[in-house]
């Protein structure tokens, strides 16, 4: 399954491999709504994304601005958040799925200092990989590579 995710382009099989902390790394997802500005759930990236992070033994905490308590009612394994920073504190990894206008203007600095690890997986290339860079992220976007 992971590997068929992982031919997935928005997803990555690096971002699949096992690494340090696998088995229970936390991870924030930041959006879990098909696309901003609804809370429509059906065929959203964020349940194939869940599902495979759950196989992993990842814990996860989610933040949507409208489409959280649609995901209640999904029963999805992750616990839930009032907003991005708290959903991203101790995080290893915080993944950006849908590109909400709050998530576009996050404070990084604050992101940052949340975070047990400045890692940001950015499935919606909202931010500059060098800019990143610059701020100490760790950084991974679809189709611009990584940054350390």
């Amino acid at each position: 399954v992971a590997r068929g995710i992982g031919l997935d382009n928005r997803i990555g099989s690096k971002f699949l491999h096992a690494g340090p902390g696998y088995g229970g790394k936390k991870i924030a997802l930041l959006g879990l709504a098909f696309k901003p500005n609804t809370d429509d759930m059906r065929e959203a990236p964020s349940l194939a994304i869940v599902g495979v992070l759950r196989a992993a033994g990842a814990s996860i905490c989610a933040h949507d601005p409208a489409a959280m308590a649609q995901a209640r009612l999904l029963n999805l394994d992750v616990s839930y958040a009032d907003t991005p920073y708290a959903c991203a504190e101790d995080a290893d990894a915080v993944v950006i799925v849908t590109e909400w206008n709050v998530y576009r203007a996050l404070d990084l600095d604050r992101l940052k200092a949340a975070m047990q690890t400045p890692t940001l997986v950015d499935l919606r290339n909202i931010y500059s990989p060098q800019a990143m860079a610059e701020l100490g992220f760790s950084y991974t976007g679809i189709g611009v590579g990584r940054t350390a």
